[in-house]
């Protein structure tokens, strides 16, 4: 068996390791979710103040990374200039803040299920900017995917039990902000060469979006908190809370660092019906048959759209090993020909 052994053993290893990978980020991002909507939801812990929470977890994830790069040091800081700071890091850090504050302002009015559904909408909205921004290509059998998971989504809207549309426009809002920040993250970060990990990333934008987020807060949610006294800061809530926010985004860098982002929207997938089905079961939350048709729908539509992308990544993947090819072939009959005329020279000589 030896080597034949030893090789099936290493990947066996690394079969269990990514399914390890993907069930930790599943589990830290479903206990979040539910934990965020347990603290905001005003028929559970009743505290909805959705800005206030978003700036604790920027506060602890804050803290907690600087201890880990500048004390600890854990990880590099990157090289980065005030100019590059100003430019890239705080307009990423701005929607950020809105993002979150929009997305944890939506688990007041409806339910974690529905939110879900919503969530789908999210690479209609990345294509659609991308394409605004001239970062992705227009083309429209793309366009008809998007409008596939639009109407998917639009079903499941019409069949929620509990619509709210103020909560839609807010989670909405969510998606719109927090696929502008993906694509800019590539428009200012990445096509300057600079990658942040979870760390390094919150290190530098947390401090950013607790400085956004404190400008609302004083004005719409702190009159409100100041007036009440029977409020307590429980540590346990909002710590352990906290620690699973930080963790999350650790997940987050360790399921595409070690697997692939691919992986992580097919876990994804995955995700959001076990969300789906603790919703129903265990919070009792209305899911009508239409809710799951519609959303059954956009899934596909989802499925689809990731299926092509992998097979585009797979396409260039190959045209850049053939171009590495003939590069290395160009090079070898160079170096033959080189010989040849050295040889020749000799010859003469």
């Amino acid at each position: 068996m030896g080597k034949g052994g030893s090789l099936s053993d290493s990947v066996v290893k690394k079969i269990v390791l990514s399914y390890t990978y993907v069930a930790i980020w599943i589990f830290l991002s479903f206990t979040v979710i539910v934990y965020n909507k347990y603290i905001l939801d005003k028929k559970m812990y009743n505290w909805p103040f959705p800005i206030s929470l978003t700036m604790i977890h920027m506060t602890f994830c804050a803290s907690l990374a600087f201890l880990l790069v500048r004390v600890f040091k854990v990880v590099e800081p990157v090289s980065m200039s005030r100019d590059l700071y100003l430019s890239s890091v705080v307009p990423i850090g701005a929607l950020y803040s809105i993002s979150l504050w929009l997305s944890n302002s939506a688990y007041i009015y409806l339910s974690v299920s529905f939110i879900q559904m919503l969530k789908a909408l999210m690479p209609v909205a990345v294509y659609s900017i991308g394409v605004l921004f001239k970062k992705e290509s227009f083309k429209s059998d793309t366009m008809v995917n998007m409008l596939s998971i639009s109407f998917g989504v639009a079903v499941a809207a019409y069949g929620e039990a509990r619509f709210d549309t103020w909560g839609v426009i807010l989670q909405l809002g969510a998606v719109a902000f927090e696929a502008t920040r993906l694509v800019m993250i590539q428009i200012l970060l990445t096509s300057k060469g600079i990658t942040l990990n979870p760390i390094t990333s919150l290190y530098y934008v947390a401090p950013c979006c607790l400085v956004f987020l404190s400008v609302p807060w004083i004005f719409v949610e702190y009159p409100i908190l100041k007036e009440s006294s029977s409020f307590h800061f429980d540590f346990v809530i909002f710590g352990t809370n906290s620690l699973c926010a930080f963790a999350l985004n650790l997940a987050v860098f360790l399921l595409v660092g070690k697997t692939s982002a691919l992986t992580m929207n097919v876990a994804g997938v995955v995700k959001d019906w076990l969300l789906i089905a603790f919703s129903w079961s265990v919070i009792k939350d209305t899911v009508t048959p239409i809710n799951l048709f519609g959303y059954g729908l956009a899934f596909l539509g989802v499925a689809y759209y990731n299926h092509s992308k992998l097979l585009a990544l797979k396409a260039k993947e190959a045209q850049k090993k053939a171009a590495q090819a003939d590069e290395e072939a160009g090079r070898l009959l160079e170096e033959r020909e080189g010989d040849g005329m050295g040889k020749k020279n000799e010859q003469q000589n």
